[in-house]
């Protein structure tokens, strides 16, 4: 399962770079106005530098053409950008006709196993799963992916599954048993993956056992 950073900021993709914790980043429009100080372009295509994977970018309007228009010019800036798409019945043609130009298309706004099957009929590489949407309704998340998974296996369907904003890390590796393809994480949720109750525990008793044998065996 590959990990992507939900983020905009350039210091998050370099550190998930340098940790080797980053497979790609999902940006998402909000993000970009905050993060982006300037022009909008020039900061995708630093991540898209520092990612070396997929970056993923939003469409900014929702009508078939203005969708097509915007997925095609987001598409010139890097072989690395996947393109958000939200699920609306106006944005299917679009879809369709950017899987046939060659673009990858991610469908955004996927909360059910029919709306998963659509979004992969209609071409789109991948669909974008929004956990934290989904718990917030009172659904549960984790079997939402559960569901599409077995859904995409039984019918062959060519399409990865993208879990956003796990809860917790306990609802990460419940996306990745679920058989998300990637999950896509805050930097702060990123670096509490690390981390266990038990840990400063263990690091504790590590540095002890370390301290007891440094007295005969000396580290120069």
């Amino acid at each position: 399962m590959k990990i992507f950073l939900a983020t905009a900021r350039i210091d998050d993709v370099a550190w998930g770079a340098a940790h080797g914790m980053l497979d790609g980043v999902l940006t998402a429009p909000a993000l970009l106005a905050d993060d982006a100080a300037g022009d909008a372009r020039t900061h995708l295509l630093e991540l898209c530098r520092l990612g070396h994977g997929p970056v993923f970018v939003a469409v900014q309007n929702i009508d078939a053409a203005g969708a097509y228009r915007d997925a095609k010019e987001l598409a010139k800036l890097s072989d690395q950008i996947v393109v958000l798409v939200p699920l609306v019945e106006d944005t299917l043609g679009a879809m369709r006709r950017l899987n046939a130009d060659g673009i990858r298309v991610a469908a955004t706004h996927v909360f059910n196993t029919a709306q998963a099957l659509l979004a992969a009929r209609a071409g789109a590489s991948s669909v974008v799963i929004a956990l934290d949407q989904l718990d917030a309704a009172g659904h549960d998340a984790v079997g939402v992916v559960r569901e599409v998974r077995r859904a995409f296996d039984s019918s062959d369907a060519e399409c990865d599954i993208v879990a956003v904003h796990p809860a917790s890390p306990t609802q990460f590796g419940l996306c990745a048993c679920a058989g998300a393809d990637a999950v896509a994480v805050t930097e702060a949720l990123c670096r509490a993956l690390l981390v266990h109750p038990l840990t400063d525990r263990g690091v504790e008793q590590f540095l002890g056992d370390v301290a007891r044998l440094r007295r005969v065996w000396p580290v120069a």
